[in-house]
């Protein structure tokens, strides 16, 4: 394997890696905003009084 064979499949690992790194990044902050949805359907989340709570809309 000559030099530069081994230096171009470093520099791909490399960049896997950081590709890698940048996804699992992407994903934890979409598990966060579904987290952040779902306790605002819940009426769980620390909001404002009346946000995401219950509609009444027979009035």
């Amino acid at each position: 394997m000559d030099m530069m064979a081994m230096v171009s499949s470093m520099l791909a690992m490399q960049s896997a890696g950081t590709q890698q790194q940048i996804q699992t990044s992407i994903i934890k902050q979409n598990m966060d905003a579904e987290k952040t949805a779902v306790q605002t359907l819940l009426g769980t989340a620390n909001l404002a009084p009346g946000v995401g709570g219950n509609l009444n809309i027979a009035a």
